[in-house]
């Protein structure tokens, strides 16, 4: 059984910072893909970021291309997502999810979802 809890979200005024985890557990993470989505209220999970676990190649999506940086810890099986410049429209739950294989952006492809964390951006 797949585990993944995220954690660093809250609340922060436009132009801030937050850190976000993702830790895994209940298997070998080794060939997966690790991504990050947001969703609010009414509309679509949205793709964010993603990386290959042992490759380490990373996509974004392109309205947070030079803001947030998505990275990995092998040993301690946790994924970051560094969000720097946040701005209002950037406030979601930010949701972490795993799958076997490469990397695709669709919510579909992705087995494996955490239970989200809220970020408020406020203006």
């Amino acid at each position: 059984q797949v585990q993944l809890v995220e954690s660093g979200g809250g609340l922060v005024q436009a132009g801030g910072s937050l850190r976000l985890s993702c830790a895994a557990s209940g298997r070998t993470f080794s060939g997966s893909t690790m991504g990050w989505f947001r969703q609010v209220p009414g509309k679509e999970r949205e793709f964010v970021a993603a990386t290959s676990w042992n490759i380490g190649s990373t996509y974004y999506a392109d309205s947070v291309k030079g803001r947030f940086t998505i990275s990995r810890d092998n040993a301690k099986n946790t994924v970051y997502l560094q969000m720097n410049s946040l701005k209002p429209e950037d406030t979601a739950v930010y949701y972490c999810a795993a799958r076997v294989g490469g990397i695709y952006y669709s919510t579909s492809s992705y087995p494996y979802w955490g239970q989200g964390t809220q970020v408020t951006v406020s203006s």
